[in-house]
């Protein structure tokens, strides 16, 4: 998995891609319960040109959402952490995770996947009471 064309190959595999761009692809993580979890992959840069995978998954949106609370969650946790992104034009939080190229491999990859997609399912249903909005 050294970089975003093999990571994308690996994914068209096993995942219907809804977004295919050069440097963005997205897809939905079927989950146990018969709920999906959208899910965004990414190519970012750092100011030294290191290349990193970005991994994400909408959440729900902003409003209304205690920011401290989110600045606890992400104090908490080993994988992933919250961010705001817009989403259709209004904040979103965003569970995500970055990892660098040269130290991802296919299982790793494969795990983030499933964790935060489970992880992002449970929070878009605390935040949205029980709800499927995303």
């Amino acid at each position: 998995m050294q970089h975003f064309e093999a990571i994308r190959s690996h994914l068209a595999t096993s995942h219907a891609l809804r977004h295919n761009d050069p440097y963005l692809i997205s897809f939905d993580v079927d989950l146990p319960d018969g709920r999906s979890q959208g899910m965004y992959l990414a190519e970012l840069e750092d100011e030294v040109e290191r290349k990193y995978l970005r991994i994400s998954t909408p959440v729900g949106p902003l409003t209304g959402v205690d920011a401290r609370r989110c600045l606890r969650f992400n104090w908490e946790q080993r994988v992933g952490y919250l961010a705001v992104s817009d989403l259709d034009g209004s904040p979103y939080l965003q569970l995500c995770e970055n990892r660098p190229y040269e130290l991802l491999t296919a299982e790793e990859l494969e795990s983030l996947i499933t964790d935060l997609a489970g992880l992002g399912d449970r929070l878009e249903q605390l935040i949205n009471q029980e709800g499927d909005a995303l």
